[in-house]
């Protein structure tokens, strides 16, 4: 994930604290019979890009135009916007939820345990490629008892981010990434060895951002940062892999001087140091690449991404989009042909590519117009291989951690997240500003923090 789409994230998270959690106890309704008056099926759909993002606003128009085009009984009416958790409440209750709405992964289980989500599992089974997407994105969108409220559309994890440039320099490999933690803080000293400014690896350490890489950094090695105690919350950070993930990280910042003197930064400040081929490594996804090429003078033939060290694990974030619970039957089935052509749709790939390369836009990395949402088969394949026919960006750059994401458990953000990584913040600038930090000290404090935030709720 991009720094800046974070930060909408966070902005949208923490409204959604509040917001999500006063949704009155009524059923909710777009308003409307569900047919147009000319017989078709109505649609009220959100995630209609802004004005002001003209490219994206044109693609999504023809889509919308295609697809009434080649589906005459269905009329969407297309919404601006996306999950905006100050208004949700106040949309709810008057009735103006759109039959089709956009949610990020964290959302999902509070809106379908209020309620307000259509259970579309009776549905499924005529909606081509779903059973192809893999499973744990699927899962998000499910109950305890396994049926599902929704579609996952897009999805974003974690990997090691690196600069192959300055690992040749280094005399180090960059078609053999660390695959350990161990590896990277030997690759980090010796990327620093390099001097003239350049440090071996780089943390975020502020606003929220430095406890939300380590929570990545501590699902990379089997751990959570949360566990279900019944029917509550506790914290479950405080182990001694996460110890020994610290103390590690410790020693690259104090033992080896990897990380340089600089400690208290924001990713913003990471990603400038990375695009200027002055950091060897950091944490990231892959829509961090275009966003270092584009605004920070990245270059796509110096920057790799692997998988995460240990491997164990990794964060999982994304988008999907749920229906209505007020919706008719009709408009349930209309809604998930929508959704599946528009986002579940491999045929219609190949197309969505080459209008991606007529637009200038990266073809080949794991993200939209091919996003990783494939299970291992043959639809992620072909997927792959209209990646490596159609690419404008060196696709064997990434090809270690697309090989590896199928395997590798993710998991969503733990419950109140953003207040979770405002603790977190705490830990991770503890290590990377105090030479003599007590690591046990730090997580057993944080534990408290984060169970009294749950004992709140």
């Amino acid at each position: 994930m991009t720094f800046h789409a974070y930060r909408r994230r966070v902005r949208l998270a923490a409204a959604s604290v509040t917001a999500l959690a006063v949704l009155p106890l009524a059923s909710c309704s777009s308003g409307d019979d569900g047919e147009s008056g000319d017989g078709r099926v109505r649609l009220d759909i959100n995630g209609q890009p802004p004005g002001t993002d003209a490219r994206e606003l044109r693609i999504f128009n023809a889509e919308v135009a295609r697809f009434e085009e080649s589906h005459p009984d269905i009329d969407l009416v297309p919404h601006e916007g996306f999950m905006e958790p100050e208004t949700f409440s106040t949309r709810v209750a008057g009735g103006d939820l759109e039959d089709v709405f956009y949610v990020y992964f964290t959302d999902p289980a509070q809106i379908i345990e209020q309620g307000y989500a259509a259970d579309i599992t009776d549905y499924l089974a005529d909606v081509p490629y779903l059973d192809q997407v893999r499973p744990e994105l699927n899962e998000v969108f499910q109950d305890a008892e396994g049926r599902q409220y929704g579609i996952p559309t897009a999805n974003y994890s974690m990997g090691l981010l690196y600069n192959r440039e300055l690992f040749e320099r280094a005399g180090l490999d960059p078609d053999a990434p660390p695959t350990t933690w161990e590896e990277v803080r030997q690759a980090a000293a010796a990327v620093a060895e390099l001097g003239g400014g350049v440090d071996g690896y780089g943390e975020c350490a502020t606003e929220n951002t430095g406890g939300w890489h380590l929570t990545a950094e501590i699902y990379s090695t089997g751990g959570q940062v949360a566990d279900r105690d019944g029917e509550d919350w506790r914290a479950a950070f405080d182990t001694q892999a996460t110890r020994d993930l610290l103390d590690n990280l410790r020693a690259m910042r104090w033992e080896d001087d990897s990380m340089g003197s600089d400690q208290m930064r924001s990713c913003e400040d990471v990603m400038v140091q990375m695009g200027a081929g002055q950091l060897g490594m950091m944490i990231a996804a892959p829509d961090a690449l275009p966003t270092l090429v584009r605004q920070y003078d990245g270059s796509y033939e110096n920057l790799g991404l692997a998988p995460m060290p240990d491997g164990r694990g990794t964060l999982l974030g994304g988008e999907g989009y749920m229906i209505n619970a007020g919706a008719s039957e009709e408009q349930i089935e209309a809604a998930l042909t929508w959704l599946q052509w528009r986002f579940v749709n491999p045929e219609e790939t190949e197309r969505r590519i080459r209008q991606r390369l007529e637009d200038d836009q990266p073809v080949g990395l794991p993200m939209p117009p091919t996003p990783d949402i494939w299970a291992e088969g043959r639809v992620r394949d072909d997927i792959a291989a209209l990646n490596e026919r159609y690419a404008n960006v060196p696709v064997e750059h990434v090809s270690s951690f697309m090989d590896a994401a199928p395997s590798i458990p993710g998991r969503i953000e733990p419950p109140r997240a953003q207040e979770v990584y405002a603790v977190l913040d705490n830990v991770m600038q503890g290590v990377l500003t105090e030479r003599n930090a007590d690591v046990g000290a730090l997580l057993d404090e944080a534990e408290e923090q984060v169970n009294h935030l749950y004992d709140a709720s």
